[in-house]
C-alpha cells in the first residue's frame, strides 16, 4: 500500500541540507537520503528500528521474510546475549528477539552474516557456524571451526548447490562447509590479497564467489580452480572506497557495495559503470539484496536500525537512459497523476 501523504511529507517538507537538528534522528536521515538518491520505492521506505548492532540482513529465498542479526553490543564479544530479529513479507517486525542467545538451550554471542539454506538459517557467530530452524527458531546445529584458529567470522552465503561460505576476515580466508557430509568443514582459499575480507556473494549466473576487502576496497571473483582475479581495483589513484563492508548482486547481474566508513552503496552494472546511489549513511555494516522482490537490505552498525528499500529496474539504464526519466521509473506515478490538470 502506498501512502502519497506520508512520503510527500519527507521528500518536500525536509530541507534538501539536512539541518543539523535532524541528526537526532538517524533513521530519519537514512530515509531521506535514500530518497533523494533515487532508490526505487514501491512504497515507502520501511525502517526498521530499535534494534542493537545490527550485522547483516538477509531475505528468506521463498519470500516469506526477512532476519536481522544484533550483535547487541561489541561485535566479536563472547557473551551469549546476540539476537536475530524476524520480519514479515512486507518487511514489519514480527518478533524483534526471535532467536535470543541466553534464552533457553540458545547459545548465540555476536552474529554477523547469515544464510538460509532449506529450513535452517545458519549464523557466523565469532567462530563457529550456528543453525537454527528458520520457522521456529529452534537450534539445529553447531559447526566448530575451532581447529583453524579462526577469530572473526564474518559473512556467510549459501551457494544454492549445497554449500556454505564463511569468510574469517583475521585469518584473510574462506572456509568451506558441507552440510552433505554432516557439517565438514575445509579452507578454500586463504590469501593475505584479500586483505581482511568482509564481504562474500555469489554470482547470480556464473556462480563464483566474490569477494569485498574491507582494508583496501578491492572486489576479488574466485574461479572454480580458486584463482583470483581482481575485478575493482582500489589504488592510491583510481581509490573510490574506504572500507568495503559488504557485497551481493541483484537477479540482473548488477553489484552493489556498502562502504562502511564512508557511508556509501555503490551501485555497479555489468558494463561496469559504477554510482552512488546512497551517500551520508550512518555505518552501513553490510548490503544484501532481495532478489525475488528487487529490493535492497541495509543494517547500520551504530545507528542501531535498519532499511528495506526499492530498487530502481535496469529498463531504464544504459543506451535507453536517453529517454527523459519520468517518477514512474522510481516506482512514483502516482505523484504525476496528482501532477496532472
Amino acid at each position: 500500500m502506498r501512502h502519497p501523504s506520508a512520503l510527500r511529507s519527507v521528500l518536500w517538507r525536509l530541507p534538501w541540507s539536512l539541518q543539523p537538528c535532524l541528526f537526532r534522528t538517524p533513521l530519519r536521515i537514512i530515509t531521506v537520503v535514500l530518497l533523494l538518491n533515487a532508490w526505487t520505492l514501491p512504497a515507502l521506505a520501511n525502517p526498521i528500528i530499535k534494534l542493537s548492532s545490527p550485522q547483516s540482513f538477509i531475505a528468506h529465498p521463498s519470500g516469506e521474510g526477512y532476519y536481522i542479526a544484533n550483535a547487541n553490543g561489541e561485535p566479536g564479544t563472547p557473551d551469549n546475549n546476540g539476537f536475530i530479529s524476524k520480519l514479515d513479507q512486507e518487511g514489519n517486525l514480527l518478533d524483534r528477539h526471535f532467536i535470543q542467545g541466553g534464552r533457553g538451550d540458545t547459545i548465540l554471542h555476536s552474529p554477523h552474516g547469515m544464510a538460509i539454506a532449506g529450513e535452517i538459517l545458519y549464523v557466523a557467530d565469532i567462530d563457529v557456524v550456528r543453525g537454527f530452524h528458520a520457522q521456529s527458531g529452534k537450534p539445529t546445529v553447531t559447526v566448530s571451526l575451532h581447529p583453524f584458529h579462526v577469530e572473526a567470522l564474518t559473512d556467510l552465503i549459501a551457494d544454492g548447490i549445497g554449500q556454505l561460505y564463511v569468510l574469517d576476515t583475521a585469518g584473510n580466508a574462506v572456509y568451506q562447509i558441507d552440510p552433505q557430509q554432516d557439517y565438514e568443514v575445509s579452507l578454500y582459499l586463504q590469501d593475505e590479497t584479500l586483505a581482511s575480507p568482509r564481504g562474500l556473494a555469489v554470482h547470480p549466473r556464473s556462480g563464483r564467489l566474490w569477494i569485498a576487502s574491507l582494508d583496501n576496497g578491492n572486489v576479488m571473483e574466485i574461479a572454480e580452480d580458486r584463482t583470483m582475479t581482481e575485478i575493482i581495483s582500489n589504488s592510491f589513484f583510481t581509490g573510490k572506497f574506504r572500507n568495503l563492508s559488504g557485497i551481493d548482486f541483484d537477479r540482473f547481474g548488477s553489484l552493489y557495495l556498502s562502504d562502511l566508513t564512508a557511508g556509501k552503496i555503490w551501485r555497479v552494472q555489468p558494463d561496469h559503470s559504477m554510482q552512488v546511489i546512497a551517500e551520508f549513511l550512518i555505518s552501513p555494516s553490510s548490503v544484501k539484496i532481495d532478489r525475488r522482490n528487487h529490493m535492497i537490505l541495509v543494517p547500520y552498525l551504530y545507528a542501531d536500525g535498519a532499511e528495506i528499500n526499492g530498487l530502481e529496474r535496469p529498463t531504464n539504464t544504459g543506451k535507453q537512459r536517453k529517454r527523459k526519466r519520468t517518477l514512474s521509473d522510481y516506482g512514483l506515478g502516482w505523484l504525476e497523476e496528482d501532477e496532472k490538470p
